[in-house]
């Protein structure tokens, strides 16, 4: 492999597009990377040096000439305002639980509340008490709660908070009773791992810097250990290649730490990717505070254990699919862990997958999808037998055990027509009753009516791909509605039935909207997610095309009027869907999304990434990574779609750069005369809780498409 960079600077002109659309100018440099004897230019490559006065300068320029064009929009406000009204609707939302000592903690966002504040009870239904403020703490900022971790005996809480969308922490420790805080302070890192068992101690994952734009932010990162009280600087380097060079953790990998009160007997560890398959290790309690820790190995990405794992006392419950295409959930001991003779507890489905694990006292539960909707069924620890669960209506499900010594546990289900709504589930005796702590939202008439189809359509290679439609009642269909598309198709991760508000809200104005389930997700199973990574990942891009195919075909829309939106790994999806089918989008979303497949490892959050995606250094993938490239596949004087790249200026995973990249491209390149905008949001990363910032982002998103696709209320003002 060779690479070469020259590089030179030439400044261009305005682009030759109508003269409404007058980007700011983009120069160009002379540079190529050449990998196995193929060279690949990478003419807007000064982009990526994001924090010299010049890259800085021009996105500030693009940012400014698109909020210019926005602002012009109708329907954009209005949308915020309705988003805001519909917020007001709902009664107090409840999360994060966490449970100790006979206390419960979690966040609560009131109607109308930005973000959330945290709270705890003595008991689950004692007298609720405030405890921290993220919006007065620091005068004049608003912060967002990453993370709460109560101390085993209950009476201190680790908060991790973070600012404008950045994911790197700052940890404070509170002390419940008094409600101050202690001198600890955890800067710049990476998130809270956990609390010794003594409850003097706690360990947290360490990086470099909190610069997320410093490729060299996030390479070997360590999990340290705080002692409370102590200077930060004398932190035990708990867990890294350095402490441990012997297990040659790669640069790239985060090697984390955790401890399982239902196990109290280990301490446990592992490599940190975005591999499914773990990789751990664990070592008994008595070497918590050793030197070092003799180290033993629970399991290899041999093993194939995805999705879930669990601990109870020496056993050890996972999903694999190993011998499983469709997953099934096995067991050993930890005393001499053997996962190529584990014992099966519930065996592969043919017509569902297993989807997730979880306990209660007695119990295991197990979550798994028909590719659209959930079911539930529950082990019996004691007597070894499986039993289904019959839940209340159909729906994604979502299940939560804060306390493990009891049985009472909370089930929330949605689905795309259904907003969720939660249940107190007694697992001894199968009863639900109306949850104690998040009541269902009543939302106006329209978004009740709302209907969903569920078919298959024909992929360019046969294969049947799933097609989620949700759309008013009656709606005519002579290819006369607007449609909006979004699919993600990566790691995995299924796109589950849920009621998206958002969406919801162009649903009842007119639109189509349609969630194609792609290859890369795990609808199917694990040939479903297999057959959209790496070198099959352009099964991922096609199957969005055959879904667009087929709804233009069957009348819900046109090409005139089809957009297409993905997010951070789609924006693989959607950059390679408008480079390779031009023709049938009218416009396109990519956020904060991954449109340079072929740079992405050399992003701060890249070499993380770099199983699911791959490497320029392996001539097979680099070969992978060139096809789900969408910069690389711009093809100067070709009709583009209108799109909109959006980036997060603290976004530590898809840095602004590649939007950036991307948008640059198609503004020099597209004949079509639509606009290509570049929209950076300057107070998010790669989302935020913040909802006048979420609001504000998804609302210019969606007027940009449906102006662009016609629909008469998101015209520009005269």
């Amino acid at each position: 492999m060779r690479t070469l960079i020259v590089i030179y600077f030439t400044l261009t002109a305005f682009f030759s597009a109508p003269a409404q659309y007058r980007y700011p100018v983009t120069k160009t440099v002379d540079s190529t990377d050449t990998y196995f004897g193929v060279t690949y230019y990478d003419p807007y490559r000064w982009l990526e040096h994001i924090k010299t006065p010049e890259a800085e300068t021009w996105f500030k320029q693009q940012a400014g000439y698109t909020d210019s064009i926005l602002n012009t929009l109708n329907g954009r406000d209005e949308l915020v305002a309705e988003w805001k009204t519909l917020d007001k609707l709902r009664p107090a939302l409840i999360t994060t639980f966490s449970y100790e000592n006979g206390r419960l903690f979690y966040r609560k966002t009131l109607p109308g509340e930005n973000v959330g504040k945290i709270y705890y009870r003595q008991g689950v239904n004692g007298e609720e008490k405030l405890l921290f403020d993220p919006t007065a703490y620091i005068p004049g900022k608003t912060l967002s709660v990453q993370s709460i971790t109560p101390s085993y005996n209950g009476k201190k809480l680790a908060i991790a908070y973070a600012e404008q969308g950045a994911e790197v922490s700052i940890i404070k420790v509170l002390d419940v009773d008094t409600k101050q805080f202690l001198k600890d302070s955890i800067p710049a890192n990476a998130g809270f791992r956990g609390w010794a068992f003594d409850d003097k101690s706690f360990m947290y994952m360490w990086i470099r810097s909190a610069d997320s734009k410093d490729p060299s932010s996030r390479l070997s990162p360590k999990t340290k250990l705080h002692t409370l009280n102590e200077d930060i600087n004398t932190d035990v380097d708990y867990f890294s290649n350095g402490s441990y060079p012997g297990l040659n953790i790669d640069p790239g990998v985060y090697p984390f730490t955790f401890l399982d009160k239902d196990s109290k007997e280990y301490v446990f560890a592992g490599e940190g990717t975005v591999q499914n398959e773990l990789k751990l290790f664990y070592a008994p309690i008595d070497q918590f505070n050793a030197a070092k820790i003799s180290w033993k190995v629970l399991c290899t990405p041999a093993d194939k254990l995805v999705r879930g794992i669990l601990f109870k006392n020496d056993d050890v419950y996972a999903i694999t699919y190993k011998n499983a295409k469709k997953y099934k959930v096995v067991a050993t001991s930890l005393k001499n862990p053997d996962w190529n003779n584990a014992t099966t507890i519930a065996a592969e489905q043919a017509d569902k997958t297993i989807e997730s694990i979880g306990y209660s006292r007695d119990y295991m539960f197990i979550t798994s999808s028909d590719g659209i909707n959930n079911y539930l069924s529950k082990y019996n620890f004691a007597t070894k037998k499986t039993s289904a669960v019959k839940l209340p209506f159909t729906g994604t499900v979502g299940f939560t055990c804060f306390d493990t010594r009891s049985n009472n546990c909370l089930v929330g289900i949605t689905s795309w027509n259904k907003p969720y709504t939660e249940f107190n589930y007694d697992a001894s005796t199968d009863v639900f009753t109306p949850g104690s702590f998040n009541k269902p939202v009543v939302y106006p008439k329209a978004y009740q009516e709302l209907v969903t189809e569920e078919v298959e359509v024909k992929g360019h290679d046969g294969v049947m791909v799933p097609l989620s439609i949700v759309h008013k009642k009656g709606i005519k269909m002579d290819g006369s509605n607007v449609c909006f598309m979004d699919a993600y198709g990566a790691y995995g991760s299924s796109a589950t039935p849920y009621f998206n508000v958002r969406q919801n809200s162009l649903a009842v104005r007119g639109v189509i909207v349609a969630y194609p389930h792609v290859r890369g997700g795990s609808e199917k199973g694990e040939e479903w997610y297999k057959a959209g990574y790496k070198t099959t990942k352009p099964n991922t891009w096609k199957d969005f095309i055959s879904c667009a195919e087929y709804l233009v075909q069957k009348g819900y829309t046109a090409p005139n009027r089809l957009a297409g939106t993905g997010t951070s790994a789609g924006g693989i999806l959607i950059s390679r869907s408008v480079t390779e089918r031009p023709d049938l989008f009218a416009a396109a979303i990519c956020n904060v999304g991954c449109a340079n497949a072929m740079r992405l490892e050399f992003g701060a959050n890249g070499p993380v990434n770099i199983p699911e995606f791959g490497t320029v250094r392996d001539s097979v993938e680099c070969k992978a990574l060139y096809e789900m490239d969408g910069m690389q596949h711009v093809v100067k004087g070709t009709k583009y779609p209108a799109v909109i790249s959006v980036g997060g200026w603290n976004d530590p995973r898809v840095v602004a750069w590649q939007p950036g990249k991307f948008a640059a491209t198609l503004q020099n390149a597209s004949a079509s005369g639509k606009p290509v905008l570049l929209k950076i949001n300057y107070d998010n990363g790669h989302f935020t809780e913040d909802k006048n910032v979420t609001f504000a982002n998804f609302a210019n998103q969606f007027a940009f498409v449906l102006w662009q696709c016609g629909h008469p209320g998101f015209q520009p003002k005269k």
